[in-house]
């Protein structure tokens, strides 16, 4: 494998997925694959190393649909179970590989302790259930996986702090409403930006398309993707197409390479 990183989207929609389940709106009834979006997650690859950035409930179909065969870290962006309800999930990469390394902020590893309590029972531990191995990280603090040094950028969700990510040239961020102005320093330069844009009209905790073309005009990196997209977006095609250039959909399955 190349030196740079290869990503691909394992998912690109949001809490809901799309199609969303019961509705009628046309996006959900769409026939193109493009417009088919399991929770969102990405993996990163280089040289012998793979990790994923959360692992929400679609994790397993992701895993195995990207046939991916070895897990070194999972990286949490924050705690909402569309991040990382497929934690127990992880169960084969353990039972082959032994604990799971993550990285999250302490108030993540908190929330998991409460949610899924019978992974990080120490007496008595069910046989069945995995481990992982805690590695509490913060916005300022660097870190390194494989031999890549990886930067975590705080961007705030309405008022909940979230943890993207910077690998080289490409960074990832979802679930993005704000970013402070020194966060943003920290984007500088990129080849790959890849941010959440979740519809046309504003909400009160997510970037729309305007507020996201506005972070992209001020970092000017050379290819963004937005992910974390609403059915209410509306068809990848049409959308895709209005974007302007250097910016695009991301969509489910779709790989990039980033230079090192």
């Amino acid at each position: 494998m190349k030196s740079g990183v290869t990503l691909t989207f394992l998912g690109t929609g949001t809490s809901q997925g799309v199609p969303v389940i019961g509705s009628d709106h046309p996006v959900c009834k769409s026939a193109d694959p493009k417009d088919q979006r399991l929770r969102v997650s990405v993996l990163l690859e280089w040289e012998d190393t793979s990790c994923v950035i959360d692992c929400g409930p679609d994790f397993r179909q992701q895993m195995l649909r990207a046939n991916c065969q070895k897990l070194d870290a999972v990286l949490l962006t924050h705690e909402h179970s569309d991040h990382t309800a497929g934690l127990d999930d992880i169960r084969p990469f353990y039972f082959r590989q032994g604990d799971i390394p993550f990285y999250a902020h302490s108030r993540v590893f908190d929330s998991l302790h409460e949610r899924f309590g019978y992974i990080f029972e120490t007496k008595n531990k069910y046989p069945g259930a995995p481990t992982i191995t805690e590695y509490a990280i913060e916005k300022d603090a660097h870190f390194t996986i494989g031999g890549k040094d990886i930067l975590p950028i705080e961007v705030f969700h309405a008022n909940l702090p979230v943890l993207g990510f910077r690998i080289d040239n490409l960074a990832y961020l979802t679930d993005v409403k704000t970013i402070a102005d020194a966060e943003l320093e920290k984007l500088k330069g990129l080849e790959v930006l890849v941010i959440s844009a979740l519809r046309e009209d504003p909400h009160y905790s997510h970037l729309n398309v305007s507020e996201a073309l506005s972070i992209v005009e001020r970092l000017q990196p050379k290819q963004t993707y937005f992910t974390h997209i609403s059915h209410l977006m509306g068809f990848h095609e049409e959308v895709d197409k209005a974007l302007p250039k250097g910016v695009q959909l991301a969509y489910d399955g779709l790989q990039i390479t980033c230079s090192s």
